[in-house]
């Protein structure tokens, strides 16, 4: 079982009003950090980060020597002794300074990779989670603690995980509350199409949704991840400004930087073929366009029929011209594009299937009733494999 990003948006609050401790579990670049931030915006909290993979033992409270002649005491018998006192962490030192400045206002502390930190530095953070206090200091009450982990094999669903993590305490495990995140392409195209990233990314994650994220442990060290296609598209804004000669050069190990050869070399592929611009009303109108269809690549082809699909009335597939020239660009289509195509059709019953229908019945050996038997084989095919 797995929540979506939008799904712990509300879920993750609702933990933290019953005064728990929600632990967010979700491979790497998955947005484990960008939704603590949005939950804290959501709650109108201050947040506070502590990266526990990036501390060690002793980072949020050492113990310093006596400051003053009063930190020490005279024994009769025992002689001097000295009140040890502890210096803490900057970000503690910030977090319990915003409380006494701000004493209704509620404070998120999120330890991010929990479970990357050695068991030292895990052991320590036992008591600031469990207990909510470090040595003699008491969190306040304003403060609640989110933290977040990469899964390890140890996990229910994740047998397969080849995260390098130290697996958490037992006492950890049953004190806090563990969401399972996962990822939603349409939740993601949504927040993409929002937040401005460039439409090719947008366009190519819209025809393979399954590519947003790739989890294989048997494949190469890079894979598509939603933070990966963040960056992708901060990259190719800046190479969409140079030469078409240097984006050529370029772009396939820019984008296998990020997303690994097989995805980067095809996202480049996808993004260089969108430079010929071809429209759907091209394709429909134009022999050269209709020629040029069938040397782009997988996923343009599949954007443009789809667009067709969505809108057919300048070339209806229910006229003689529509379904001749739909069926030709089909036909160029891979077997799994062709059926996703026929069942798009599908869908559209009254707008495209009844008028078809009617046409092949009207004729039965002219081009609409040859598309729709043509529809209807793939389609069958498609449903026995």
């Amino acid at each position: 079982m797995a929540l979506t990003y939008q799904q712990l948006l509300t879920a993750v609050p609702l933990v933290l009003r019953a005064g728990n401790v929600p632990n967010i579990v979700g491979d790497a670049g998955i947005g484990k950090s960008a939704l603590v931030k949005a939950v804290a915006a959501k709650l109108n909290a201050k947040l506070f980060t502590t990266v526990v993979s990036l501390s060690e033992k002793g980072d949020l409270a050492i113990p310093v020597p006596p400051l003053t002649s009063d930190s020490f005491i005279e024994t009769q018998h025992y002689g001097r002794l000295a009140n040890v006192q502890f210096g803490y962490s900057e970000t503690l030192i910030d977090i319990i300074k915003y409380a006494e400045a701000h004493p209704q206002a509620p404070i998120i502390w999120f330890l991010d990779e929990f479970n990357r930190g050695s068991q030292a530095v895990q052991s320590e953070l036992m008591n600031l989670v469990l207990q909510r206090q470090i040595n003699a200091l008491h969190l306040p009450t304003t403060v609640r603690i989110v933290i977040a982990e990469n899964p390890d094999a140890t996990m229910s669903g994740f047998t397969n995980s080849e995260y390098d993590v130290a697996i958490a305490d037992a006492a950890i495990k049953d004190r806090t509350v563990r969401l399972v995140m996962k990822t939603s392409t349409t939740e993601w195209l949504t927040w993409a199409q929002r937040v401005g990233l460039n439409q090719a990314v947008i366009d190519y994650l819209t025809t393979y949704p399954e590519r947003l994220s790739v989890i294989d442990p048997n494949a190469s060290d890079l894979h598509p991840t939603p933070r990966a296609w963040e960056r992708v598209s901060r990259n190719l804004d800046q190479l969409q400004q140079l030469t078409s000669a240097d984006q050529q050069a370029l772009a396939a190990d820019l984008f296998s930087g990020d997303l690994g050869n097989e995805v980067g070399v095809s996202f480049a592929q996808f993004v260089l073929a969108h430079g010929k611009g071809l429209t759907v009303e091209a394709i429909q109108s134009k022999e050269k366009s209709r020629i040029d269809f069938r040397g782009v690549d997988e996923a343009t082809k599949l954007s443009l029929l789809r667009s067709w699909i969505a809108d057919d009335s300048q070339q209806p597939l229910s006229t003689a011209v529509g379904a001749q020239h739909f069926s030709e660009l089909l036909s160029t289509v891979s077997p799994d594009g062709q059926y996703a195509l026929a069942q798009s059709i599908g869908e559209q019953l009254d707008k495209i299937i009844q008028p078809m229908y009617e046409q092949a019945k009207e004729d039965p050996t002219g081009p609409v009733a040859q598309l729709y038997q043509q529809l209807a084989v793939i389609a069958t095919k498609g449903d026995n494999r």
